[in-house]
C-alpha cells in the first residue's frame, strides 16, 4: 500500500500528537489529533512502531 504524503492545503489546523498512557498495569500509545473531537487511536506501547522501522 502506498501512502500519500502530499500536503492537500496550504495552511492546516490540524494538531496531532502522541504520548505513553500508563494505566498502572501496561503501557498504551496514543495518537490524537487534537484539533477534532473523536480523533485518536491507541495501541500497546509494546507493539507500537519505532522510528528504525519507519525508515
Amino acid at each position: 500500500m502506498v501512502t500519500d504524503h502530499t500536503c492537500h492545503t496550504s495552511v492546516s489546523t490540524d494538531t496531532v500528537c502522541s504520548s505513553i498512557d500508563s494505566d498502572g498495569g501496561r503501557e498504551t500509545y496514543v495518537i490524537a489529533d487534537i484539533s477534532a473531537d473523536g480523533a485518536w487511536l491507541s495501541m500497546r506501547a509494546d507493539d507500537a512502531p519505532t522510528l528504525a522501522a519507519w525508515r
